[in-house]
């Protein structure tokens, strides 16, 4: 099967281990950084969602017009607009990038963070309304007859949109969580499944729960898997692990003096965050800092569990081989995103795509010679 990259789609050069120079919406370095991505191989870019960040949606809408092939990755949360509302502008925004739209949804995994947008619905309650919301997108992009709605937390009257995507039937649904409740959602609705990079064994588990609760839907297909990391590359792994190290006491740094947010805390002033993706990646780095060939917790313990943040060290090669660990499991979609955004995305372009994309190559070659073999060994039987 194929294999895909995602990159990010930051309107601003910060990240946990460097302060921004730029304003939060820079329209040089967005372009810049995205253009980096299309230049060496990167397929798409995730175009996140903050209560006080950027709208990412004008802002893909600028990015789309820009460039000629790279897809975009719109995060959306469904409290901030009707779902009416959202289908066309995800539609418009379809036609804008010529059909290089996916949307993923975001039911919120922190109460604080929700509540500044006026979200106050309990996390279970967040989930169906989430299920709720992507069914209404789905039907709203594929439906060219008025049609009424009656549910748990949406409810309209004849309605019809006059814009439709490109892409036919619809763009693709994405769709994150590690709790038994996210997994029933996206397990009903999602195209893409996204999980954040856990050793191997617990990603086999997630991907297997994935895979029940599409079944459990009543779906005959299952969603494709998408599996996020941060990369720590370098020339020599002993370079590599140097870099590690610097990353993670920078990440310290920044959180001790305050330039950080950190998670919420619990009674005894240690990291609590409420969502259990965050809590799994806690409990993991409790576990071991070094997992399989190159997984690195610290980097994940540094930000409090802080969403995708377990790292993958090593020389190009290392962390290719390390991904590719990952798509022999069933993982088609690669998430990757270096502490410094632009170069740190030329330099896995350039040095570690080229690597993971030629040996699945390799791998689906001798997958079809081996089904071709037995074809003419079943032809030769019944002969």
């Amino acid at each position: 099967m194929p294999v895909e990259f995602l990159g990010i789609a930051a309107t601003g050069d910060g990240s946990e281990t460097t302060t921004r120079t730029t304003a939060a919406f820079d329209r040089e370095y967005t372009l810049r950084l995205a253009r980096a991505h299309e230049e060496y191989g990167w397929d798409r870019v995730l175009f996140a969602y903050g209560s006080g960040s950027p709208d990412p949606a004008p802002a893909a809408a600028f990015l789309a017009s820009k460039l000629d092939t790279l897809q975009i990755l719109l995060a959306h949360r469904p409290n901030v607009s009707y779902p009416t509302y959202a289908a066309k502008t995800f539609a418009t925004l379809d036609q804008i990038s010529d059909g290089r739209l996916t949307v993923h949804f975001i039911t919120g995994g922190s109460d604080r963070e929700q509540g500044r947008e006026g979200d106050f619905l309990t996390k279970d309650q967040r989930y169906a309304r989430t299920r709720e919301y992507i069914a209404l997108v789905k039907k709203i992009w594929t439906t060219r007859e008025r049609f009424d709605h009656e549910g748990e937390f949406y409810r309209f009257e004849d309605f019809v949109s006059d814009v439709f995507p490109v892409q036919e039937p619809r763009p693709d649904v994405s769709f994150g969580g590690s709790s038994p409740a996210a997994y029933a959602a996206g397990g009903a609705e999602a195209d893409i499944y996204c999980l954040w990079g856990e050793p191997l064994a617990r990603t086999a588990e997630q991907i297997e729960r994935v895979r029940q609760a599409a079944k459990d839907a009543g779906r005959t297909d299952t969603p494709r898997i998408q599996v996020a990391f941060r990369p720590i590359i370098a020339p020599t792994e002993e370079l590599a692990w140097e870099k590690a190290h610097r990353t993670v006491d920078l990440i310290k740094s920044r959180v001790g003096g305050g330039e950080l947010l950190p998670r919420a805390k619990g009674a005894d002033g240690g990291w609590a965050p409420e969502n259990t993706g965050s809590q799994r990646l806690l409990e993991i780095a409790a576990a071991g800092e070094r997992y399989d060939r190159a997984l690195w917790t610290p980097t994940a313990a540094a930000t409090g569990g802080a969403g995708n943040s377990n790292a993958l060290v090593g020389t190009p090669e290392t962390v290719a081989q390390a991904l590719l660990d990952y798509y022999d499991l069933g993982v088609d979609i690669l998430s990757a995103r270096g502490y410094h955004l632009l170069d740190d995305a030329i330099d896995f372009g350039r040095y570690v795509i080229p690597i993971v994309r030629e040996e699945v190559a390799k791998r689906d070659a001798a997958k079809a010679a081996a089904r071709e073999r037995d074809r003419h060994q079943l032809i030769a039987l019944q002969a």
